[in-house]
Parts: C-alpha cells; structure tokens; sequence
C-alpha cells in the first residue's frame, strides 16, 4: 500500500484546546486536593500523626501540575503523579479521594495519547507493579502489626481484615485495570477517526480530480465534436471556393453555383453547430428536441462528397437493426472525417467507397479511397477523435492505408440483437 494510501498509525495531535482544557483540569484537582487534605486533617483520617498544612499545599501542587501537561508528556505526567501519590501515602498525608482520581487520569493519558504503544506499555506496567509491591508492603505490614493497631478482627479462617484485605487488592486491581482499559479503548478510537479523516480527505481529494477530469473530458468532447463539424464544412467550402475563383471570370454561371455550394456548406455548418450546442447544454440522461444526426445520413454525406468532387459510392448490406443513438452519431462522425480526409489528402484522382453492413449482433462501417494516404503525416485530432469515439462506442477501429494505395477506415460496433427495423436498398 502506497504512502497516499496507508491508513494513519499515529493519532491526532491535541489541539491548543485541549492543552488549556488540561489546564483548568490541573487547577480545578488543586482546590480540590486542597480541600481534600483540609478536610481529611480536620476528620482525622489517620490520627493526630499527621503533617501540617503547608505539606497538603506541596502535595496537592505536586500531584495535580503534571496534569497540566498530560496531553504533551503523559509518560512524565503519569510517574511524577505516582510518585506523589507513594509520597503522601507512605507520609500519612489526610487525603484518599483526588490522589486516585489524578492517578487515574495520568494512567489513562498515558494509554490514550502516546504513540509509541511499546513505551505506553511499559510506563504503565512499571506504575502498576510499584503500586502492588507497595500494596503488599502495606498489607504485610498491617499482618504483623498489634491487633489493637489494626482495627479489625483477625479471629476466622475468613476474618475482617482478610477480608478488608482482599477488598483493597480487587479495588486496586479494578482501578489499575480500568485505566489501562480505557486508554487502550481512547487511542483505539482515536486511531478510527484518524483513519476517517483520512480518508474523508483522500475522497475529497479525488472528487475534486474527478471534477477536473469531467471538467477535461468535456473540453475534449466540445473540441472534437466541433473538429468533425468544421474540419468537414470548411473543407468543402474551400474546394468550393477555389472552383469558383478559377472559373469566375470565364464562366460566371459555374462560377456562382460554386458559391450556392459554399453557401449551402455554411448553412449546413450553422445547422450541425446549432444540434451541436443543443446537445451539450441538455443535461445527461436526457435527449434534446433537435435530433443529432443518424446512421441513415451517412448517404447526405457521400451526396455532398460527390458534389465537392470526391466520386463517392455508398452501399448499405443486410437489413437495419436497432442501434443505440449514441452509436449513430459517433458512426456518422467517423465516416464525415474520414471522408474529408479523402477528400483533403488524397489527390485530385482519389474516388471513396462507404459500406454500412448490418448483422445480426453488430454493424460495421467501412469508408475507403483511392489515391494518396488519405492520413496526414501526424496524427491529428480527427484520427484521435475517431479512435475516441469507438471506444466510447464499445467498438474497434482499423484505420491505416492500404497495401494497394489509398486509406481505409472500418468501425465496428457489437449491438445488442434486435429485430430488424426497415428494409434498406443498395444504392450506388
């Protein structure tokens, strides 16, 4: 898998959001670890044994600063708030309850927001280790001690402090195992929506390519048909007007039949734009009002070839079947270029022959000439469109000259069968 490509392995980083979250985090355990060990001094949790308030002030900031920068050092977060916490612990310290919250929150920070799952690893299993061998310290202790420092019954198999005893080791365990959970769960997650921002990305990235693509595609489209349009009508009009310049003066009659010809091409060039940019602004999957041309107009375009002065014959073998518009208008197009390309480069001799042959599960069209390749000496835009325009149509285009002079052009295009629409003649 590329790099493009690749899901992400790394979360997101924090936003400057979430670090002044962080702060207002550390502050708000400050007072309240404060309070904490006020309140516990004032309760006395552990007796009169205990340190003074200017130490629950030390304790409560060494505990809760870390916090504030768990989001960008959490393994330096998580150690210096355990190694608080085994401070005020084994001092005696009145406080029980903010000092497991804070652990907590550095525990699960170190799980949900280092990216290095082996360090995450091994920082927190360190923690946790520290904190049971502590935990068996203090259980043994306690074990050893008097009875009457104790405070619970040791009489039984099952007596009050084994099981005060074992209540302290599944807290511990549910605690210490939660918060490895949970920061599992959190960098887990974090890592599914890192992927789905990518890859929303990587789809916004290619929508934006496929609308330049669309947006090519349909410049490609415009000039080719505009090529197949002009190329064709000017052409004519050219060899229209030359006629009419050499014989104006010595025949004004010829002279200006020639100029009719040029008018009716121009005409015609205005119609086919007309259909054209119809066809271009009607939006896809519907049809325009006009009608683009047909296979059937093929036989237009040999009578104008002849009256241009390419002897043109045009023969149509088998019975019409249904075939799809869009393959008309591409057929229609490919027989207009290649006959102005016969007419264009293929000699003052060259003749032209177009077959459309119907069978049962495609349909062909064949222009060939006589005289000079009828190709230019670089492929142009109208063989590339007519190459383009077989394989919109699902078909395949020979187009070369022939070993015994000339040029060929032979569509192919399959066709889903259907039964045959309307006897067609030859003509010639």
């Amino acid at each position: 898998m590329s790099d493009s490509t690749a899901a992400p392995t790394r979360r997101i980083p924090a936003t400057a959001r979430e670090h002044r979250s962080d702060i207002w985090l550390a502050a708000g355990l400050f007072v309240a670890a404060v309070l904490s060990t006020a309140l516990g001094a004032a309760a006395g949790v552990f007796g009169e044994d205990t340190p003074g308030m200017e130490w629950g002030l030390v304790y409560a900031a060494a505990l809760t600063a870390p916090l504030a920068v768990r989001r960008r050092y959490p393994e330096i977060a998580a150690i210096l708030v355990a190694l608080a916490f085994f401070v005020a612990g084994s001092f005696r310290l009145p406080e029980l309850y903010v000092g497991n919250i804070a652990l907590f929150i550095a525990m699960y920070t170190v799980g949900a927001w280092v990216d290095d799952r082996r360090r995450a690893t091994i920082v927190r299993v360190v923690i946790i280790v520290g904190m049971f061998a502590w935990l068996l310290v203090t259980m043994f202790q306690a074990a050893t001690a008097p009875a009457d420092e104790v405070g619970f019954s040791r009489s039984g198999a099952f007596s009050p402090f084994v099981a005060f005893m074992l209540m302290q080791l599944l807290v511990n365990v549910a605690f210490f195992g939660g918060a490895y959970y949970m920061g599992d769960r959190a960098y887990a997650a974090a890592l599914q929506r890192a992927a789905l921002q990518h890859r929303t990305a990587e789809l916004e990235h290619e929508r934006e390519v496929t609308a330049a693509q669309a947006v090519a595609l349909d410049r490609v489209r415009i000039a080719r048909e505009l090529h197949d349009v002009v190329a064709h009508h000017v052409s004519a009009m050219g060899v229209q007007a030359g006629a009419a310049r050499a014989v104006l003066e010595r025949d004004p009659d010829a002279a200006r039949e020639a100029l009719l010809g040029v008018e009716a091409s121009a005409r015609s060039a205005l119609d086919e734009l007309h259909q054209l940019l119809e066809t271009l602004r009607t939006p896809a999957g519907e049809t325009p009002d006009a009608s683009t041309v047909r296979l059937a107009d093929i036989e237009q375009l040999v009578e104008h070839a002849r009256e241009n002065g390419l002897p043109t014959t045009y023969t149509v073998v088998g019975d019409p079947i249904e075939v799809p518009p869009v393959v008309q208008v591409n057929m229609y197009r490919v027989a207009q270029e290649a006959l102005t390309n016969a007419r264009r480069h293929g000699g003052p001799d060259a003749t032209a022959d177009v077959r459309v042959r119907y069978e049962p599960d495609a349909v062909e069209l064949e222009v060939a000439n006589t005289g000079r390749s009828s190709a230019p000496v670089r492929a142009g835009l109208g063989i590339v469109g007519m190459r383009e325009r077989a394989a919109v149509s699902g078909g395949t285009i020979e187009v070369g000259p022939r070993s015994r002079g000339g040029y060929l052009v032979r569509l192919r295009v399959p066709v889903e069968q259907s039964a045959p629409a309307e006897t067609a003649g030859v003509s010639a």
